[in-house]
């Protein structure tokens, strides 16, 4: 079985030959990193007085891997591995950053190697569950119905879960999918923010007369470019088509992901989108920096987006950016299909565990987790940075204007679509991501990219 599964999980990676740890990965030693937190006066653990497992005193290494590589998510993380190694200095936490862009690709190539670190990003749907399935996740459900942890949300824990089993702990933060503005060119120009797709694209076309270009994109990651794509099947069908797309009683290439890849193509035709935009880096921000020098006027991205720009140039991000919800189909909409669905995550991130049956590390593991990442010094360097953890009532804190326009969007979703390539299968997540490319690259059109993402979904229902 473990084979069987790890087969299709290396899908993603058959060619890949960059060794785990090497390229774009960095690591620290975490004992260097001086505690971020409460007054240092302050005696005892962070744990004590909670019902939680009583941690073992032998000396103990954990590996952990993240995606932290900027600011400020690393500071934020590592001041939360450097405060629970000053409370339990037995346990070593061997803290390992890599880039997002190839971050599961590395993972998938650390299980087949049986290198999987004992603690590992990720954020829950199709790929989690072939990392449980391949015998890579622990089942926590009975710890965290033993012991303390943070009032999640429920829909953070049912992201973290499969098939009743929790697998994962949250501890990033709900990420909503919006789009970011530059405030002073609409005023400039006399532009509204749009409500319908058809203002947006009368706002696109007002941009490009005055020589700039709609949309800051930068699809070198593919799942930037699957952001529009989502969205404008949302718009167009609701959830009922991509979800029928999912069981295969449908199709990736029904009338919504048509309109979606038609939408998409007719735009880069019309310099909606920078040139060369499958080759400019998300993880190097040269979508961002294209909001920054003007060229470009909207940016279609996450909500940690906010804190992002905001830990550039916190002045400039206030006086320029503004943001608004993805806008509606006003043709589906008269049909009756809700445009209430949207884009995003309910936990942000999850943290798994690889304890390989070590009772003791899992439990400190899950110390870690529920403990420092979710302790009020990490919840409140997440609010400063314009995040909003994945617990109950921090949405009612929100200062930032944007994150509560992107908050409140969230909240009052009829449902949130997660991202494809963290929903789908690990193999499918790889084969919709290259469609992307494709279809940005208007190299295949929207039936080809459909046909495509069928045949991989279908191999993989059949190999459950």
């Amino acid at each position: 079985m473990k084979n069987r599964i790890l087969a299709v999980l290396s899908v993603a990676v058959l060619t890949v030959t960059t060794l785990v740890g090497c390229g774009s990965s960095a690591s620290i030693d975490s004992a260097e990193v001086p505690a971020t937190g409460p007054d240092e006066s302050t005696t005892g653990k962070q744990t004590d007085g909670k019902n939680l497992p009583e941690l073992t005193t032998e000396e103990m290494t954990i590996t952990l891997w993240d995606i932290a590589t900027e600011e400020p998510g690393r500071p934020t993380q590592e001041a939360a591995v450097a405060r629970f190694m000053k409370d339990y200095p037995n346990i070593h936490v061997e803290q390992v950053h890599q880039q997002n862009d190839n971050y599961k690709q590395q993972l998938v190539v650390a299980m087949s190697s049986g290198q999987c670190p004992d603690m590992y990003v990720s954020w829950g749907g199709g790929p989690m569950a072939e990392y449980y399935k391949s015998g890579f996740a622990d089942d926590i459900t009975d710890l965290y119905n033993k012991y303390d942890h943070p009032d999640f949300i429920d829909a953070a824990i049912a992201q973290g879960s499969y098939k009743d089993k929790i697998l994962g702990i949250p501890f990033g933060s709900l990420s909503g999918c919006d789009i970011f503005y530059n405030k002073t060119i609409f005023k400039d120009l006399g532009l509204e923010v749009p409500e319908t797709i058809d203002e947006l694209e009368d706002v696109c076309a007002k941009l490009k007369e005055n020589g700039i270009t709609p949309f800051a994109l930068a699809n070198s990651a593919k799942w930037t470019g699957s952001m529009y794509y989502m969205y404008l099947v949302a718009r167009h069908s609701g959830n009922d088509e991509f979800d029928a797309a999912y069981t295969q009683e449908g199709s990736f290439g029904s009338e919504a992901f048509l309109f979606a890849s038609d939408k998409i193509q007719d735009w880069v035709k019309k310099g909606y989108f920078p040139d060369g935009v499958n080759s400019l880096s998300p993880d190097d921000g040269q979508d961002k920096q294209l909001l920054y020098d003007g060229s470009c006027a909207m940016m279609l991205h996450g909500s940690w987006m906010a804190g992002s720009m905001s830990s550039d140039n916190a002045e400039w991000y206030q006086e320029n950016i503004g943001v608004f919800r993805f806008p509606e189909d006003s043709e589906a909409k008269a049909k009756g299909v809700p445009q209430d669905v949207e884009i995003g995550t309910a936990i942000g991130n999850c943290f798994n565990f690889n304890s390989k049956g070590d009772q003791a590390k899992l439990e400190a593991m899950y110390v870690l987790a529920t403990q420092y990442y979710n302790d009020d010094t990490y919840n409140q360097m997440q609010m400063d940075s314009f995040q909003t953890p994945s617990i109950k009532g921090f949405e009612n804190q929100v200062t930032d204007p944007n994150m509560k326009i992107i908050t409140d969007v969230f909240f009052q979703a009829s449902n949130v679509q997660l991202w494809y390539d963290q929903y789908l299968p690990a193999s499918v997540t790889e084969v919709h991501k290259n469609s992307m490319s494709a279809l940005f690259g208007l190299e295949k059109n929207g039936a080809e990219i459909g046909a495509d993402q069928d045949a991989a979904m279908k191999a993989a229902i059949e190999e459950q």
